[in-house]
């Protein structure tokens, strides 16, 4: 049994606080999802979140990702797409990452033109030098 003492404050839970605004159950909406949006990016712009906070943030974020993946998929980015990306990314010319990998210049150019995929080969040697998993490489056809 649990004994109240007068005069005493009971602490602030906040997690339920946050649970009663935006209840934690699968997003089926854009609405719900805009709602969602709003409640994360207050929790963001906190300087500091408690405990409870940082739970709801974590479960919330989970339900939206969810959402967004059924409703919104994105299309994985082509080998192309992805060796720009890490390039500009890092701030490198493609003469550097050729000397890092040993991969031709000729073949990064034609990896960014689209007119070929990255050789399997390589992919090690350019996710090492990305600092990146090899996963990040599409394995196109």
């Amino acid at each position: 049994m649990t004994t109240r003492v007068s005069g005493a404050r009971r602490p602030r839970d906040t997690y339920f606080e946050l649970v009663r605004r935006f209840p934690l159950r699968p997003i089926r909406s854009e609405l719900e999802l805009d709602r969602a949006t709003e409640v994360i990016d207050e929790l963001l712009s906190r300087p500091r979140l408690d405990a409870d906070e940082a739970d709801y943030l974590d479960v919330l974020s989970d339900l939206t990702e969810k959402y967004e993946e059924e409703k919104h998929p994105m299309p994985p980015a082509s080998d192309a797409e992805m060796l720009a990306f890490l390039i500009e990314q890092k701030g490198v010319t493609q003469a550097e990452v050729s000397r890092a990998t040993g991969m031709a210049v000729s073949t990064l150019c034609e990896i960014l033109s689209g007119k070929r995929t990255v050789p399997r080969f390589k992919i090690g040697k350019l996710a090492a030098y990305f600092h990146v998993s090899p996963a990040v490489f599409a394995f196109e056809k």
